[in-house]
């Protein structure tokens, strides 16, 4: 079995023993094929492309981590936002891809490691990741993590009894919490196995390899009280909003602003499946060493700091939580949810997505 886990002792240390320690640039967010830059005649020394998601997202990142980068080094950040995995893969393949870092979950990294679309990564041009306690499995030859988001469970505080659900195995107890639930589609992301198996009793540190028969056995349970199978990150926050459902698995923070604006939801983090996005560089990427530069500047802790303040994805520095306040600190990496939740295993996912996904289509099917 692959380890996982965020090294706890290590990320606490980290959060505990910080060391404190041109004209800014045009981003450009490039959401159509016209729009972005093609050849090198479009690509100077002093111009890097980024691919991430855009939306809020990138965003974020144009505030926290591409304007900074760019005053502080001469270099233009510009973005493309090609959303499907092969479009990219398939640019690569051709030797012409149109972005010379990417931006993505590290699942989808591992893939393009697989297809041998990456460059192995030189850890020796990466200063802000040695001894920062970035987690192991973050730090890989082919992406190093950035930042942590998780799915956790939400659900309406307005129930009668003012019950709230503390665990997984609540939201299996229909007796109890009496009501409608909503889970995430393979279109999403991975299916919510793991949720099905802490709910039967599965300790967190032995998730892994997933019992596949197990976690099907246990999802046929709640299938009757499934209203939804969710594809988008705003849908689970919509379904509590409106009482279609009474508990949804939902990317933390996506319904931050339905709470803030007094939507009667609240999450709680007990099993909490955490992964991260990453950066790796393609091959065929024409400004190779302003990838590393940007890597590495996105690792600084003050750095990560400023994004998780802008964006509800928790650092992997644990040095940077000596730089949030208090109340912006309620993120997947936070010290108090470390002991909560788990990491996906990407190696385990990677290798056995397509056939669970098969099954899982087959199971919403039948």
């Amino acid at each position: 079995m692959t380890d996982v886990r965020i090294g706890r002792r290590a990320f606490l240390r980290g959060i505990g023993t910080v060391a404190a320690g041109a004209a800014a640039a045009s981003v450009t967010a490039c959401g159509d094929d016209d729009a972005q830059p093609r050849g090198n005649a479009s690509r100077s020394s002093k111009t890097l492309v980024v691919r991430d998601i855009g939306g809020a997202y990138g965003e974020a990142n144009r505030k926290a981590v591409y304007e900074p980068f760019s005053k502080e080094t001469g270099i233009r950040v510009d973005v493309v936002n090609i959303p499907r995995y092969a479009q990219m893969l398939a640019q690569i393949k051709e030797g012409r891809p149109q972005f010379d870092l990417i931006d993505i979950d590290m699942s989808a990294l591992a893939r393009f490691a697989r297809a041998d679309a990456t460059l192995e990564l030189d850890y020796d041009r990466l200063a802000n990741a040695r001894n920062a306690g970035i987690a192991e499995s973050l730090l890989t030859s082919y992406g190093i993590g950035k930042n942590y988001w998780a799915s956790v469970m939400a659900y309406r505080t307005d129930q009668p009894g003012g019950r709230a659900p503390r665990s997984w195995a609540d939201f299996w107890d229909t007796r109890a919490f009496p009501g409608g639930r909503a889970m995430q589609s393979p279109d999403a992301g991975p299916p919510e196995l793991e949720f099905a198996l802490l709910a039967d009793g599965v300790p967190l540190d032995r998730l892994y390899p997933l019992d596949v028969d197990r976690a099907f056995r246990v999802l046929d349970a709640v299938k009757d009280d499934v209203r939804e199978f969710w594809v988008d990150g705003a849908t689970p926050g919509d379904l509590l909003e409106r009482g279609q459902v009474l508990l949804s698995s939902v990317w933390h923070g996506r319904p931050n602003a339905l709470i803030k604006r007094g939507a009667p939801l609240a999450y709680q983090w007990n099993g909490a499946r955490r992964q991260s996005s990453g950066f790796g560089i393609p091959k065929g990427a024409r400004n190779v060493d302003a990838a590393y530069r940007l890597i590495d500047f996105a690792l600084r802790p003050e750095v990560q700091s400023d994004f998780a303040q802008a964006y509800p994805m928790g650092p992997v520095v644990p040095a940077a939580y000596r730089y949030l306040p208090r109340e912006a600190a309620d993120l997947a990496s936070s010290p108090e949810h470390l002991y909560t939740g788990f990491d996906l295993d990407v190696d385990w996912w990677v290798k056995n997505m397509e056939a669970v996904t098969k099954r899982w289509q087959e199971w919403a099917r039948s």
